[in-house]
């Protein structure tokens, strides 16, 4: 049996070289992964053989790096299961600040303060065992300092050698991504600064009062974003035999009924959540695609979609049933009132994470809402969240007239397998997902036939993909892309006449090559098209 030392020294050295090569995403760890040689752990062995306090100050410094690079691959690995990005610790750094706020709510100041302090030290716990773990190496090669300098040097040699020859094996991978990391956050600066400029730049000329959107005039118009709609749901095997044919039907239906539809397609500014930054580039158009350009947008004067609908005479309301706490940011979009999750009149049970399924919150903005007989025409931006993860329950459409206070839904609330049972198995999520897709698109196209009329016009698009869980390898064609689609659905032929220089495609179904915009393209085109030109 090997010595207690032999084994805290093989796994010292073990644990350097697996935080030197272990990628930074899960679909890439594997048995090849370390058949590698990095260039980095010779580094840090001919570092150690450094003696003295130089030593010691060297020491120090190569356990901040490698705890630096354990962190951000652990970190990396999270955002790309969820976000299909790396981490970015200036852009994410509102996710710790959340989680502060949301700890302070639930468990107190004191226990929220503790918590970070506790965090604080796990992380000078992982210094320190770098640190540890460094000197065990550090002994190890001083045992001989002749023989450890004489092999350090012929690994040297043996990398330059692989790396001259082209070899894979060649690894200098913990440094390009610390490299990565340090520019990104040079990056992060400089976009700071380039945005603030933007924010302060006057904004695009728009026409007076009278002219904008004259051609809507009269009309309520609804701009929906559907929870993860995202272009998987198109091009995935998985999801297309069930969704495509449901868009074909949908749109003859819509057609039965009088309504003509056009499809296209937007680039989200996330993916896989942070729906509020596809809000913000739609409603703003400015490319708002990280907290800290959202932060910035919310306290600057730039007029939104729906104030500009605002000044040209409609009333604007948000419906956000996600929001369950206070939202500071609902008076940067200029609403003149905003339902959430507390004042909907929603007395039933959730689904899950769901506060209420879509068709109640459609019905009770139609009775909030459109249903006044004495109104001003209404420009309303609608959250439907019934097809956000965990995706169960999946709701069921009933009769519009039985909805009443949501009380009806409680059996479908409480039925169905629990998230836990759902999420063993990936299969099951992504069909758990399709479901959720279904009804949203389902209930839409319900409420549109049941309570549509010649002054209507419903904008339908999905705030962004579901996460890589759902779409699958990042790397497949259109399968991971931040597209979404979109849909413009109208009674009025005026309507659908003065977008027909977009090309979308006719029908609920775009096809592969229909226009694909920047999310931050749509609030200029639906000026230029609805509204007349200035005199």
């Amino acid at each position: 049996m090997l010595p207690i030392q032999s084994i805290l020294n093989v796994a010292a050295v073990a644990f350097i070289f697996v935080a030197l090569v272990i990628p930074n995403r899960l679909s890439e760890i594997g048995f090849s992964s370390f058949l590698v040689f990095p260039l980095e752990l010779v580094i840090v062995g001919l570092v150690l053989l450094v003696s003295d306090r130089r030593g010691v100050a060297l020491r120090w410094a190569m356990a901040v790096l490698l705890a630096l690079g354990a962190i951000f691959t652990c970190a990396d690995i999270a955002t790309h299961k969820v976000f299909a990005r790396a981490f970015n610790p200036v852009f994410d750094g509102y996710l710790f600040i959340n989680g502060m706020n949301l700890l302070n709510g639930v468990i107190g100041k004191a226990g929220a303060l503790l918590v970070a302090v506790l965090l604080a030290l796990f992380v000078l716990a992982i210094v320190v065992g770098a640190f540890w773990v460094l000197g065990r190496v550090q002994g190890l090669l001083r045992t001989s300092v002749r023989a450890s300098a004489t092999l350090l040097a012929s690994g040297l040699v043996l990398w330059w050698v692989l790396f001259l020859a082209g070899s894979p094996r060649a690894s200098i991978q913990f440094y390009q991504h610390l490299l990565a990391h340090a520019r990104d956050i040079v990056a992060t600066a400089t976009d700071i600064k380039s945005f603030n400029a933007q924010l302060e730049q006057t904004d695009a000329l728009v026409p007076n009062d009278e002219n904008l959107f004259a051609l809507l005039r009269g009309k309520d118009l609804l701009v929906i974003f559907v929870e993860s709609y995202g272009r998987t749901v198109l091009d995935n095997p998985e999801f297309a035999p069930q969704i495509r044919p449901l868009l074909e039907r949908t749109g003859d239906e819509l057609a039965e009924n009088g309504f003509a539809t056009r499809s296209g397609f937007l680039t989200s500014p996330t993916l896989g959540g942070l729906s509020w930054l596809a809000h913000g580039t739609a409603m703003s158009g400015l490319w708002i695609d990280n907290q800290i350009r959202y932060n910035s947008l919310m306290i600057s004067k730039r007029p939104t979609l729906n104030r500009l609908f605002n000044q040209a005479g409609w009333r604007t309301v948000a419906v956000m049933p996600a929001i369950t706490m206070d939202w500071p940011e609902g008076n940067f979009y200029g609403y003149d009132h905003i339902y959430d999750a507390h004042n909907l009149g929603y007395q039933g049970k959730p689904f899950n994470w769901v506060t209420m399924p879509d068709q109640y919150t459609l019905a009770a903005f139609q009775e909030r809402e459109r249903s006044q007989k004495t109104r001003a025409p209404l420009m309303a931006e609608i959250a439907l969240i019934s097809s956000h993860a965990p995706w169960t329950p999946v709701p069921q459409l009933i009769d519009w007239h039985a909805v009443g206070d949501g009380r009806v839904f409680d059996a479908q609330a409480t039925s169905g397998d629990s998230p836990e049972e759902v999420w063993k198995n990936n299969a099951r999520i992504r069909l758990q997902f399709r479901l959720s897709i279904e009804y949203a698109l389902a209930t839409i196209a319900s409420y549109i036939k049941t309570y549509g009329d010649d002054n209507l016009v419903v904008l339908v698009l999905g705030d962004h993909q579901p996460a890589p869980i759902v779409t699958g390898d990042t790397g497949q064609l259109k399968i991971g892309s931040r597209d979404v689609p979109i849909h413009l659905i109208a009674r009025d032929a005026k309507v659908i006449d003065a977008v027909a220089h977009w090309q979308w495609t006719p029908g609920m179904l775009p096809t592969g090559d229909a226009p694909v915009w920047r999310m931050d393209e749509l609030r200029d085109r639906l000026i230029d098209a609805f509204s007349l030109p200035a005199n």
